[in-house]
C-alpha cells in the first residue's frame, strides 16, 4: 500500500560556529547523530557530505557534515531535533528541507 507523507532533510555542518574548525573526526559527529536520534524513537538514514556554508555575517567556509533523512516524522518533532543538533554540535543553525513523498514498503520472501 502507498502512503503519502513527508520526507525532511537536516543538513548539518561539522564546523564549530565560534572556532570555524571541524573538532571530531566524521565518524564520532555520525555516531553522536545516530543517539540523538535514537533517543527520538524514530527511524533515519545518514550520509556523509561536503559543501559550503555562508555565516549570518557574510563569512564563508567549507566544511564537511551530514546529511539526516527522515520520513513521516511530524514537524514538531523534527524541529526539537534541530535545536536538538544545532546545541550538540555548536551550530549557528542546521538546514531543514521537507518535500512530499510517497511511501511503498515492498516485501518478499523465497
Amino acid at each position: 500500500m502507498k502512503i503519502q507523507t513527508n520526507q525532511t532533510t537536516i543538513y548539518i555542518g561539522f564546523n564549530d560556529s565560534e572556532t570555524g574548525i571541524q573538532k571530531f573526526d566524521s565518524d564520532k559527529y555520525a555516531s553522536i547523530l545516530k543517539n540523538i536520534c535514537r533517543n527520538y524513537k524514530i527511524g533515519f538514514s545518514v550520509q556523509k557530505l561536503s559543501g559550503g556554508y555562508f555565516f549570518d555575517d557574510g563569512r564563508y567556509t567549507e566544511e564537511n557534515g551530514l546529511m539526516l533523512r527522515l520520513i513521516d516524522v511530524p514537524e514538531q518533532t523534527v524541529t526539537e531535533l534541530a535545536k536538538d543538533i544545532c546545541v550538540f554540535f555548536n551550530q549557528e543553525s542546521v538546514m531543514v528541507t521537507t518535500t512530499p513523498t510517497s511511501v511503498v514498503f515492498i516485501k518478499d520472501s523465497i
